[in-house]
């Protein structure tokens, strides 16, 4: 089936207590990405098992709240075009969040907003994009 989550991302405040926390309690480990960014590969499991692995990194918008308590755990969709994924999103009434970008020798990838606030990533695997 097309389409299928591939990845999550974590965003937090203080990225050194929310490894703590989640190694604490699914067990998960951490790899830091070498990037300029502080950046953490997230294992969740064995590559035989059922599963995806995903991102952790410092916010870069205000932390969640109770007026908002749903900040970001971001999960990103495996599409066969960033930008006609882009195209459909918008038509049907999201918003683009994060312009398309190149994370090289993976691929590309953007963020767009659905109807009700909620961010969605979207990546095209592309192991030449630079």
């Amino acid at each position: 089936m097309p389409n299928r989550v591939v990845h999550f991302e974590i965003h937090a405040h203080d990225t050194q207590r929310a490894k703590t926390f989640y190694e604490t309690v699914f067990g998960w480990q951490f790899n830091k990405w070498n990037s300029d960014q502080e950046y953490y590969l997230v294992i969740t499991g064995s590559d035989d098992e059922p599963g995806i692995n995903g991102g952790l990194f410092k916010r870069m918008g205000p932390p969640p709240s109770e007026q908002n308590p749903v900040s970001a755990f971001v999960c990103t969709v495996d599409v066969p075009s960033v930008d006609a994924a882009i195209e459909s999103a918008t038509k049907a009434g999201g918003r683009v969040a994060v312009p398309k970008s190149v994370v090289p020798g993976v691929g590309w990838l953007a963020y767009i907003g659905d109807t009700e606030g909620n961010i969605v990533g979207l990546m095209t695997n592309d192991p030449q994009a630079k």
